[in-house]
């Protein structure tokens, strides 16, 4: 889960007061916001279990703690007479623990438990030395065995196997545990619905709350949508895309300040921690998208740079495409910390593989001329200003911002030209980054509408419209970029696609 501490901290930049009281508040009402929220964009959110590693300090110190109770436990319960106060306790948390995992219409359960159970009984029982702990912990594994879901039951089925009577009680400790959170998580999947419909009006509300605690939450935001808007504008911003930069003819938009600082997210700084609070709960998950990207970039220009030397004959079996593309990816995650290594591994055994699959074709293979300057190439991918890469990862964030601009679908009918070899990934991350932001938009679409006012001419706020973001991309493409089927049309793509700043 996101860390929201920061948007919390007083600095000189945000002087506001908060007693401890309410600190804790609103500490606990930004973890419903930010679990709600998780719930809702991911899809492959639940609770697993917490594992500590056996070699860490917090590892040592759980089971040392563990340890001593349980032990704790065994001489009350050897004792002589016995000593039930530690299971009287253990008995009551189980109790409490069965009950929660009830559903509402199971009442005949519900009241046989708490008779079975019932703490005072259980109290009497135990003052007179009459409290049969084995014969409890019994009743307690037929009910867990009727309670629990199906891939608990070799867990209890081991249970049933346990004599001695603490072990017994520790074991459905830990299998209640697992139990509670298949509930939650049978819980989370029941209310997922519910929470879809309703969460856009539901994180207004909280994040609302939160505002109006600390006015100063937006801070950040503004600064991220004030750089957007100044990116848009100076043909020099740093944080821009190419083409057309500097061509502010049109007037400037909410809208096209809010893609702008959309795509920006995908070039943040880790060490900048002034992120927008908008989107702080994205944060992991807009890193995460940043990575792929890059990934991609690399992946499209060592493709591009063998397809060039390799020709398509090679390149139509999908076969050969795959196997590239695995290797290229096994081979290139250690790439931004250690690019050179990276590419050194890369080149030779693209190198390999694009000798092996000409022989195989019975097709010519490289010359030794060839080959040197498919590794040159390959390995000049390293460099930032190369022609190949900057153009592949230019064209990434213009299909980026035609998704936000004109959607899925109308964006994968002009797919861009010379990256058909990784349409698969490039739409599964267009469809993540357009859902993520379409959910962003509608739940913070007012703040965002209120906070250009001082960024943006109210004049040129009233002349925003759509048409003004289908200005022709003026990209000369380098002749890597020129495949001979489906991506054929480059120019005709990019003719359709949008100025990424305008």
């Amino acid at each position: 889960m996101p860390d929201f501490s920061e948007m919390f901290s007083v600095t000189e930049d945000r002087p506001d007061v908060f007693s401890v009281t309410d600190l804790i508040e609103t500490v606990n009402e930004v973890s419903k916001l930010s679990i709600a929220h998780e719930i809702v964009v991911n899809q492959d959110f639940y609770v697993e279990e917490t594992i500590l590693p056996s070699n860490s300090v917090e590892g040592r110190f759980a089971e040392a703690m563990y340890n001593a109770f349980w032990n704790h436990l065994e001489e009350q319960l050897l004792s002589t007479p016995p000593d039930f106060t530690c299971a009287l306790e253990l008995l009551k948390d189980v109790k409490e623990t069965l009950l929660s995992l009830l559903l509402p219409w199971q009442n005949r359960l519900r009241n046989e438990i708490e008779e079975a159970l019932d703490t005072d009984l259980l109290k009497q029982e135990a003052e007179h030395g009459a409290l049969d702990v084995p014969h409890l912990s019994n009743y307690i594994l037929n009910l867990m065995t009727l309670l629990c879901a199906p891939v608990r039951d070799e867990a209890i089925q081991k249970l049933e196997a346990i004599t001695d009577p603490v072990q017994l009680l520790r074991g459905i400790f830990r299998v209640l545990g697992l139990m509670k959170m298949d509930m939650v998580n049978y819980t989370i999947q029941s209310f997922r619905p519910y929470l879809q419909e309703h969460s856009i009006q539901y994180e207004q509300a909280k994040f609302q709350e939160l505002l109006d605690k600390q006015p100063s939450l937006l801070d950040y935001t503004t600064k991220w949508l004030t750089k957007a808007a100044t990116d848009i504008t100076t043909p020099s911003a740093g944080g821009s895309l190419p083409n057309g930069a500097g061509n502010n003819s049109e007037p400037l938009s909410p809208t096209m300040v809010l893609y702008q600082g959309y795509l920006n997210l995908l070039l943040w700084d880790p060490e900048n921690e002034e992120f927008p609070e908008t989107l702080l709960m994205d944060r992991t998950r807009l890193q995460e998208m940043a990575f792929q990207l890059h990934q991609l970039t690399v992946l499209a220009s060592v493709l591009l740079v063998a397809r060039s030397f390799s020709g398509e004959i090679l390149f139509s079996s999908s076969e050969f495409v795959d196997r590239l593309k695995c290797i290229t990816k096994a081979l290139t995650g250690e790439f931004i910390s250690r690019p050179e290594e990276t590419m050194l591994s890369v080149s030779e055994q693209v190198s390999q593989e694009i000798h092996q699959g000409l022989k195989d074709m019975g097709l010519t293979t490289l010359s030794s001329e060839n080959t040197a300057s498919l590794l040159g190439q390959l390995q000049n991918i390293t460099k930032k200003e190369n022609c190949i890469r900057s153009i592949v990862d230019q064209r990434i964030r213009l299909f980026l911002k035609c998704c936000l601009l004109h959607g899925m679908q109308e964006s994968l009918l002009h797919f861009p030209g010379g990256l058909i070899l990784i349409e698969r990934e490039l739409a599964e991350l267009g469809w993540k980054f357009l859902n993520l932001m379409h959910h962003n938009q509608q739940v913070f679409g007012p703040y965002y509408a209120e906070h250009p006012k001082n960024i943006i001419h109210p004049a040129s706020q009233a002349q925003e419209r759509d048409s003004s973001f289908h200005h022709p991309v003026n990209t000369q493409p380098s002749s890597l970029l020129q495949p001979g089927h489906r991506d054929a049309g480059v120019k005709h793509v990019n003719t359709k696609w949008p100025n990424p700043l305008h």
